[in-house]
This record gives structure tokens, C-alpha cells and sequence, in this order.
């Protein structure tokens, strides 16, 4: 989806102020689209659309569902339909098995699957929408290489992101008759506020704007699965497939590499 061949669309970007999100707005911003970018700040949302016409500020916490059926109701009333839904907005915590904690696991679902599945809730009219009026729309949302394999204390959040994965396939299957695509996005570790807190190593890191250059490509494409590094994002796949046995040695092997966090982690993708 670059500038030179892509037609200005209007685009809804969740999660926009930080990380991959950031570096996405900034370059769909710079292409020209018609952007509304939402995230939990409104002044961080300010300041990235700052002197730029072609953004739209929409505070949102995902998690909070009146919320976005209400930034739905706004996206109608000033896009009227949209092109591009990128369901980016996120959060991660480690689990602790010594110290179980259901509602760690509660606070992680809330965004990561209730809130994307708000999201394309309020999207999937104008989507419908623009449909209707001739055009390819498309609903991209941000899953996790870790919905591929098992990592330790990656319980809740790759449970999330799997749940996530899963659903949109299935809904992928629903919506093809109405012409609505889904593409899923599987990042491996990427270097972002939220990454930098890890104490483990992340191998094949990325930066955010590579991630973003990665996504973009892979929207313009329309890929089902948008993975990347695919060097490390083949690996995970394979290890995903392998027998059980294999794969429950495989995660010993990284549980004994790998020491637990003493901090909880939440901020967007």
C-alpha cells in the first residue's frame, strides 16, 4: 500500500500512538488516506495528528464497548464507509503459574479479543458500506506469532491472540459471499515501549517501522497471513506442527532459557 499506486482510502487505525500502530499512522498519514486514529490518549493522539488535515482523533478504550459502538456511530457520520479497518490496539501481561491470577488473564482478553471483536463490530457496516458503493474493503487486526506455538508465561496473551486468530478465520469464511476481506496479522517481536520491559531475549527483533513496511505490503497484497520476520515466523510455524512431545521439549528448553518478569506490561501493540 504505497503512495505511487494505491487510491486514497479511508482507513480506521486502532491502537495508533505506539509501536507498530505509531509507525502504521504515520505512514498512512503521509500517503495521503483519510486516517481516524484512535487510542486510549487523547493528548498522544493530538500530537501525532498535529498539522495534518487528512486525521481524525477518536479516543478509545476498546475495552469499553459502548465506547466503540459510539466511535462507530462518529466513523459513519464522517467517513460514511470505510476501505481499511487495521484492529491494532493491545496489551500484554506474563502469568506467573506459582501465583495463578484469573483476573491477569481477564485483563488481557478484554482488549486483545472482547475489544478487537467490538471493533470489527462497529467496522463491519461500513465496510459493508463501502461494499455496497463498488470498492474492495478489507479488516486487518493484529494477532501474534505467538498464536502459532506455546511460550512459557504467554498465557493469557497468546491464548488472546490464538482465540483472535481462530475467530476472524472463521469469520473470514462468513464474509467472503459479501466480498469482505480478512487479513491476520502475526508480528514475532518487534522493538516497541512494550518489548523494551521484556528480560528475555526476543531473537529477530524488528523495529516498528520494518514491522509497518512489512503490514503494509502484505495489506496491499491482501495476504491472508501477514507474518513477519518470516525467518523466525516459518520457525515458530514449524515448531507449531511438530508433536506434542516435541513441543512440550521444545518449551522446556525456552522456560529453563528464560527467567520470569517481576513487572506487568500493558500498553497498545
Amino acid at each position: 500500500m504505497s503512495a505511487a499506486n494505491s487510491p486514497k482510502q479511508r482507513i480506521w487505525l486502532t491502537g495508533a500512538t505506539s509501536g507498530i500502530g505509531r509507525a502504521l499512522a504515520l505512514r498512512l498519514l503521509d500517503q495521503g488516506h483519510q486516517v481516524a486514529l484512535s487510542a486510549r490518549s487523547e493528548e498522544a493522539l493530538e500530537t501525532l495528528a498535529a498539522g495534518r488535515d487528512n486525521a481524525l482523533i477518536l479516543p478509545l478504550d476498546v475495552a469499553d464497548r459502548e465506547a466503540v459502538r459510539c466511535c462507530g456511530d462518529t466513523l459513519a457520520e464522517r467517513f460514511g464507509s470505510l476501505d481499511l479497518a487495521i484492529l491494532n490496539a493491545g496489551t500484554c501481561e506474563y502469568l506467573d503459574a506459582g501465583h495463578f491470577d484469573v483476573d491477569l488473564v481477564e485483563r488481557v482478553f478484554a482488549p486483545n479479543f472482547f475489544g478487537t471483536l467490538y471493533c470489527v463490530d462497529a467496522a463491519l457496516p461500513l465496510l459493508r458500506q463501502a461494499r455496497g458503493e463498488g470498492r474492495k474493503p478489507l479488516l486487518a487486526a493484529t494477532s501474534s506469532a505467538s498464536a502459532y506455538l506455546a511460550f512459557p508465561r504467554a498465557e493469557a496473551y497468546g491464548a488472546s491472540k490464538a482465540a483472535l486468530s481462530y475467530f476472524l478465520e472463521s469469520l473470514r469464511l462468513d464474509l467472503h459471499g459479501e466480498g469482505i476481506a480478512i487479513s491476520l496479522i502475526h508480528p514475532g517481536f518487534v522493538k516497541t515501549p512494550l518489548t523494551d520491559r521484556n528480560d528475555f531475549a526476543m531473537p529477530m527483533r524488528v523495529t516498528a517501522e520494518q514491522a509497518a513496511d512489512a503490514i503494509l505490503s502484505g495489506l496491499a497484497k491482501r495476504r491472508l497471513d501477514i507474518h513477519f520476520p518470516r525467518r523466525f515466523t516459518l520457525l515458530v510455524k514449524l515448531a507449531g506442527i511438530l508433536p506434542p512431545g516435541l513441543r512440550l521439549r521444545l518449551g522446556l528448553r525456552m522456560t529453563r532459557d528464560t527467567g520470569a518478569p517481576d513487572h506487568a506490561s500493558e500498553s497498545s501493540s
